[in-house]
């Protein structure tokens, strides 16, 4: 496969020799570009001999000679430079099949491409991967590779994912511990059919794999309303939610004590269905898994505490500042405690948490991530809001612009008649937006 080059960066190497966009990028040293990870790993050379066909179909040879560490200055249509690799799995467990109707197209595309894994930290369940893919990330050694594993019981993943191939793609994991790439894992539990003693084996099995597998990440199962025609599954509860966290912190004890790391670590959500105190920041090392919510709670703590202790205590506006900040039932606790601690500090500052119950996706779903424009608009309307409402970041996509359900932030802004201000999920800069900074 070859790749069409959209742009040629001013003043680059690619520039300075005659490389125009519209191009095709057909090798790299006799090597075919099928997509970004080629041509970042073969662009690492000193000296490139690019095969390239102009606007007029001829083909052009050009050598180029630079620091290793030197881009040339190309630029594609996207990162792939193809089409997406569509999950082919059909898990039980799938939140993009409890998705309602009527949602925009893209939040149905079930991702499971391996290049998004290493540009982006996507998670793949391997069941897509060639051989050749396989052997490219062994030799180019990209690392890390995030793993959605679920169970390492071959029988039972074949089960859980309603794959055949979903047993076998295991394999892939020893292989790649095997030529030293990193991995992170994800288990996604489901109450009564991989945690308890299917758990235990899951995480001695990728205990063995250490250092290779350099995290373990456990995280419930999610379930909205909209499951008709799917697997019946539970939700977990106080009493199966504490089974799990036991089982995880018995290895995860176990291994600190000959590895001077737990490895293992259970989601957020497992301790406050289980009712049980989330461990300090300290616990969660070097948070290898926050983006799957584990340590996330820990981790906002600490850092607005820090950023209280360390503020000079002024009020930056002066006077009275009244504000709301909207969250999930999960975080809604966390949240009233930060703002108790930031009006106790700072004297005219008055917070309003609003606790935003999921009616889109259903009830059984509390994160903050999963609040769309609709519920906000419904739950906050009419209601004194103050000057400005806080949100989340991760209530909307990657461009900060559109909620889950298509609602735009300008549209929810204007419906609540009130200026909406998005804040990363970071403790310091949450307490500059508290404080109107």
């Amino acid at each position: 496969m070859s790749v069409r080059i959209k742009s040629v960066d001013k003043n680059s190497i690619a520039q300075r020799h005659r490389i125009e966009a519209g191009w095709i990028l057909e090798k790299i040293n006799v090597h075919e570009i099928n997509d970004v990870l080629d041509y970042q790993f073969y662009l690492k050379e000193s000296t490139l001999a690019l095969q390239m066909l102009d606007d007029s179909g001829k083909r052009r040879y050009i050598i180029i000679r630079k620091n290793a560490d030197d881009d040339i200055g190309l630029n594609f249509e996207t990162y792939l430079m193809d089409s997406q690799h569509h999950c082919k799995n059909k898990c039980i467990f799938c939140f993009i099949d409890q998705l309602p109707r009527g949602m925009r197209d893209s939040l149905y595309f079930k991702d499971d491409d391996s290049r998004l894994s290493f540009l982006f930290g996507n998670y793949i369940t391997l069941t897509n991967l060639t051989e050749h893919d396989v052997d490219r990330i062994i030799e180019m050694h990209i690392s890390p590779v995030n793993i959605s594993v679920h169970t390492m019981n071959p029988k039972l993943r074949v089960e859980m994912m309603k794959n055949p191939n979903a047993g076998k793609s295991l394999d892939i994991i020893y292989r790649l511990a095997e030529a030293g790439i990193k991995m992170n894992t994800q288990l996604v539990l489901c109450p009564g059919i991989n945690d308890g003693k299917e758990l235990e084996y899951s995480l001695e099995q990728l205990g063995k794999l250490y250092p290779q597998v350099q995290s373990i990440a456990a995280v419930p199962v999610g379930l909205t309303k909209h499951r008709e025609g799917l697997c019946k599954l539970e939700l977990y509860n106080k009493q199966t939610a504490g089974e799990v966290i036991d089982i995880i912190e018995c290895f995860a004890d176990h291994f600190q004590y000959f590895h001077k790391t737990r490895l293992a670590f259970a989601a957020d959500e497992f301790y406050l269905k289980a009712e049980r105190k989330i461990p300090e920041a300290s616990y969660y090392e070097d948070f290898p898994q926050i983006e799957n919510g584990v340590g996330l709670w820990a981790s906002l703590r600490s850092e607005f505490y820090s950023a209280l202790e360390g503020d000079s205590g002024e009020l930056s506006l002066g006077g009275e500042r009244r504000i709301s900040l909207a969250t999930g039932v999960a975080a809604y606790p966390l949240l009233t405690e930060l703002s108790r601690a930031a009006e106790k500090k700072f004297s005219g500052l008055h917070i309003d948490v609003r606790e935003i119950k999921n009616e889109f996706f259903g009830e059984n779903i509390t994160v903050a991530g999963l609040i769309v424009g609709q519920d906000l608009v419904k739950q906050l309307k009419g209601t004194n809001l103050g000057e400005e409402l806080l949100i989340p970041s991760v209530m909307l996509r990657h461009e900060r612009d559109m909620f889950l359900d298509s609602m735009t932030l300008d549209e929810v802004q204007s419906k609540l008649g009130v200026k909406m201000t998005v804040c990363d999920v970071d403790g310091y800069e949450l307490l500059d937006k508290m404080l109107g900074r």
